[in-house]
């Protein structure tokens, strides 16, 4: 029963850490709407334009792996400190880039602080949050990676000119010059206020009750749990699960490569795949390049394509609110699945009216089905599930390989999408819709390793799904 620990604190902290998650879609967002001003500014080729706009993903898959030592070392708290330094350093310097160099190696300082990110905040959510509400709060980090991302497409909107409807043509010539020499620098720099509060408020978290214990900081760790639960006892029964968690884990540690064995051996790989089907089902290409894919796919103009994208951001929030409501009452694994089936079907569509050349509000509609798929399925459902599905003693490097993985394959997706996409192959034999069916085939590969391997862990104490591993190995 809720009654037996104190959701406000608990949503408090969760909150204030989940802002991670906003700065990541915001600082992943942006790309979306500047990229449209910056590869005409600096005259992009097209493999350019998959460096400058996937730079930063390659910065995320250093940064998750790098968090894997660090948020075991220094703790989930300092990580996301030290994550929101290096935003505010890749807000500032993006906007003043005076050349693509410049503007990757602030891209990719910005990608590490997103990896850091990416891994101490799902992983700092589930370690605070008691089993009953574990899935719903961690999925307040997609919700806040939701925001982030419909904040920056509202901020590139209006910083792109707004409505641009009643403009004449001069006008028109005028606001895209404007963007073109200045727009899209301001578009970056509008990062640095929810960097500076994120940096200035994880001053006011406790650290990690789990992480504590596994430093020997006992007594801090019940004081941090003393403030979850309201019961003692239920505290004290808290230290005592996670006690013997770690007691028993005796040699099975990352290091000594038993961690990679049996039943762990098969929850990293899951992890893993979880990660690798999150983007290689065409979110990110989606997200990345809508603007593009608005303007050139579907027809519209720069600013109308900068509009569409409210489209992209606002499903996207409200499906995410559905996940939050059900993730931890009709279960991970359900959700999964029939989200990969409306993804499918999604693209499925997307990409049967591109090939036909039937563009019109059938295509805008599969396209917010496919977004609103996702946003009550891999995309929170996966967060929950890596930051719950392994054991304390190896949780910190098992979820450093997942999200390592997780934005490797994002960073080929989104370099390689505009090189397909402009390919002879999908122009001639497809008529522009190769990347979306090879994204639909994806949907269904997921579909089936869900159904097939994945356990289901809502309800569960972090320490009794580590026993679910157990019984594999």
């Amino acid at each position: 029963m809720t009654d037996n620990y104190n959701m406000t604190y608990i949503a408090r902290i969760a909150f204030i850490a989940a802002i991670g998650g906003f700065l990541f879609g915001f600082d992943t967002g942006v790309i979306g709407g500047a990229q449209l001003y910056f590869t005409e500014h600096f005259a992009l080729t097209p493999a350019e334009q998959g460096w400058a706009v996937g730079s930063a993903l390659y910065g995320c898959l250093v940064g998750a792996l790098v968090a894997g030592y660090l948020t075991k070392a220094i703790s989930r708290k300092y990580t996301l400190l030290l994550s929101a330094v290096l935003f505010c350093v890749s807000a500032w310097g993006s906007g003043v880039a005076s050349s693509l160099t410049e503007l990757v190696v602030y891209r990719i300082i910005g990608g590490v602080g997103i990896g850091f990110a990416s891994m101490a905040a799902p992983m700092y959510i589930a370690e605070i949050s008691p089993a009953k509400q574990r899935g719903k709060m961690v999925s307040l980090y997609q919700l806040s990676i939701v925001l982030g991302f419909f904040a920056v497409f509202l901020a590139t909107y209006i910083i792109g000119g707004g409505n641009s409807v009643d403009l004449s043509a001069e006008e028109l010539a005028l606001v895209h010059q404007e963007n073109l020499d200045r727009g899209w620098r301001v578009m970056f720099w509008a990062e640095l206020l929810p960097a500076g509060l994120f940096l200035l408020a994880l001053f006011m978290v406790p650290h990690s009750p789990r992480w504590l214990m596994m430093k020997q900081r006992e007594t801090d760790a019940k004081a941090v749990l003393n403030k979850i639960y309201k019961d003692s006892n239920e505290a004290e029964r808290n230290v005592e699960q996670i006690r013997t968690s770690l007691m028993s884990a005796g040699d099975r540690s990352f290091a000594s490569g038993k961690a990679l064995i049996g039943g762990l051996g098969f929850a990293i790989f899951i992890g893993a795949m979880l990660s690798i089907f999150q983007q290689i089902t065409g979110i990110n290409a989606i997200l990345y390049y809508g603007a593009e894919i608005f303007s050139n796919a579907l027809g519209y103009g720069p600013q109308d394509a900068l509009k569409q994208q409210l489209w992209l951001g606002a499903v996207n929030l409200v499906f995410t609110f559905v996940a939050i409501f059900t993730v931890d009452r009709w279960g991970r694994k359900p959700l999964y699945l029939m989200g990969s089936l409306g993804m499918f079907l999604g693209l499925s569509v997307l990409g049967f009216t591109i090939y036909t050349q039937q563009l019109g509000v059938i295509s805008l509609l599969a396209i917010l089905l496919f977004i609103g798929s996702f946003a009550m399925s891999m995309g929170p459902v996966v967060w929950v599930l890596l930051s719950e599905m392994f054991p304390n003693h190896i949780r910190s490097f098992a979820m450093a390989i997942a999200v390592g993985a997780q934005w490797l394959f994002n960073g080929i997706v989104a370099s390689s999408f505009p090189v397909i996409n402009r390919s002879e192959l999908n122009a001639e034999q497809f008529n522009g819709a190769l990347p979306y069916f090879i994204f639909a085939f994806f949907c269904v590969v997921a579909f089936v390793f869900v159904w097939r391997f994945v356990p289901e862990t809502k309800g569960k104490s972090l320490e009794e799904i580590e026993q679910i591993w157990d019984k594999k190995s």
